[in-house]
């Protein structure tokens, strides 16, 4: 019982060192969320505006979070990419990404700012 306890404080001491965490159960080295976030702002600084929304996706992968309406007969989408980091709590909240917006599938922007237009 003394080394099943010996050994689960070793553990549990490696792993705080190390910088990992663990994201509903599944271990998640630090390092590849920070590498996430800069390969998100890296590729959202190449997009060019007329994109569609499939090269968008097809460039920066599945978003954290989206969201669709209608404005004046158009349809509008915003797909959410992590950007950031402001919460240490195993979640990605809005604050935490970037806007990129599309309009009838032609990416229109990307940013608060432009959110904050068409919303």
């Amino acid at each position: 019982m003394k080394a099943l306890s010996r050994l689960f404080v070793v553990t549990l001491l490696a792993l705080t060192a190390t910088g990992c965490i663990f994201i509903d159960g599944e271990h998640v080295d630090m390092d590849d969320w920070r590498s996430a976030q800069e390969d998100n702002r890296e590729a959202i600084s190449q997009l060019s505006i007329g994109m569609s929304r499939e090269a968008v996706i097809e460039r920066l992968g599945t978003p954290a979070d989206s969201e669709a309406f209608t404005r004046d007969g158009e349809e509008l989408r915003v797909l959410f990419y992590r950007t950031r980091h402001r919460h240490s709590d195993g979640e990605t909240s809005r604050d935490e990404t970037t806007p990129v917006i599309f309009r009838n599938d032609e990416l229109v922007g990307w940013g608060q700012r432009v959110y904050d237009t068409v919303r």
